[in-house]
């Protein structure tokens, strides 16, 4: 059957820069308008650019190692990222900086705190305070894959006046939860008005809630015992109530759903979260590059592939979607309804590249549906 062109959906690639080993992206306001900050997991530059996908500035030249950005909130395109993380056996000099527009270009950049392996970070904002997490892979090694010694989890409150802090004049971290081995995924959550953090390792999937007020302790919640390398809290059968999706173990090979039942996490098989039509495959050849097939197929008049995938090669960064679809049955308003949750599945576990494709209208990544 000829398809329609008017119900088919429309992506183009454009390739914008060249950045070798692109890692890290996240979104920017600065000077009133938004944009997209991309920087490299080796000694190379991190850039800014419009929404259009034009290079506007270049943040640093080096060092690198950069696995996490985030922006200060309130601030006029202030923001916070790891340098010298550059693997798992070569972090033992990473570091949180802060990063400051100047005059001409010129940004400014300094240390907040020294912090070996730490891996991923945020700032998470309750009543008022904000407050820096850091989640640091491993506390040190001896050898090359050397992981006798369990990461951590630290955190701070972050004053609202940065200026102070340089290589001199750190922020004090205290130490929230030990013995955190292979320390590895990170994902906000909301819940209940409250931003949470959902904190993955080899001993399970933990929740992390900010204080009510600055003299009070963080909660920690232990959601489940499986080893996982990545997480996330996504309703896929519109319950009301969040699953849990995880990849296990650590870069592993497999995803697992739990559903809450009875007020805990039970490990359920697909069709249990209401999406028994359809089929996941996922290869995960390392951290770096991750394929995910998302196929959907049911008996009815139409029947519709989608494959989503994030490309981050050496030399180039995009975004990739392409749909064909042959119309006249329920499942074309059936993938409109589901299409938000298939692309959670594909980028989630980047939640700066989520939040992007999201909340950023005109984005050369944002996915258009033309019905």
């Amino acid at each position: 059957m000829k398809e329609r062109e008017d119900q088919v959906m429309k992506v183009s690639k454009k390739v914008i820069s060249n950045l070798t080993k692109c890692y890290s992206i996240a979104p920017l306001t600065y000077q009133g308008k938004r944009h997209i900050l991309v920087a490299a997991e080796k000694q190379d530059p991190c850039y800014l650019f419009d929404l259009e996908g034009n290079q506007e500035e270049t943040v640093w030249e080096g060092p690198g190692g950069v696995m996490s950005m985030v922006q200060v909130p309130g601030s006029d395109g202030v923001f916070l990222a790891t340098h010298k993380f550059y693997s798992p056996n070569d972090s033992k000099e990473a570091k949180i900086i802060i990063a400051s527009p100047g005059p001409d270009g010129i940004w400014e950049i300094r240390t907040l705190v020294d912090l070996p392996h730490v891996h991923r970070f945020d700032i998470v904002t309750r009543n008022g305070v904000n407050y820096l997490i850091a989640c640091a892979l491993k506390s040190g090694h001896e050898y090359k894959d050397d992981w006798s010694m369990p990461g951590k989890v630290y955190a701070a409150v972050l004053p609202d006046d940065l200026s102070g802090f340089d290589e001199e004049h750190q922020l004090s971290l205290q130490v929230i939860r030990e013995n955190m081995l292979k320390n590895h995924g990170y994902y906000k959550v909301t819940e209940d008005g409250v931003e949470q953090c959902l904190i993955s390792c080899d001993d399970g999937v933990y929740r992390f809630t900010p204080p009510e007020s600055e003299e009070q302790d963080w909660t920690v919640e232990k959601l489940v015992d499986e080893a996982a390398s990545d997480a996330v809290l996504v309703d896929l059968d519109q319950d009301g109530e969040k699953e849990l999706i995880l990849i296990s173990p650590f870069h592993g090979e497999h995803i697992y759903f739990y559903k809450k039942i009875d007020g805990d996490y039970k490990k359920v098989p697909i069709n249990a979260t209401g999406m028994a039509i359809i089929g996941i495959n996922v290869e995960r050849k390392s951290c770096r590059k991750t394929y995910t097939t998302i196929t959907t197929s049911r008996k009815a008049s139409s029947s519709v592939l989608i494959t989503s995938s994030i490309d981050a090669k050496r030399k180039s960064f995009a975004l990739i979607s392409t749909s064909s679809s042959t119309p006249g049955g329920s499942v074309f308003s059936m993938l409109l309804r589901y299409f938000s949750t298939f692309w959670i599945m594909a980028v989630a576990f980047e939640p700066a590249v989520w939040k992007i494709i999201t909340d950023t209208p005109g984005c050369p990544f944002t996915l258009l549906l033309n019905p």
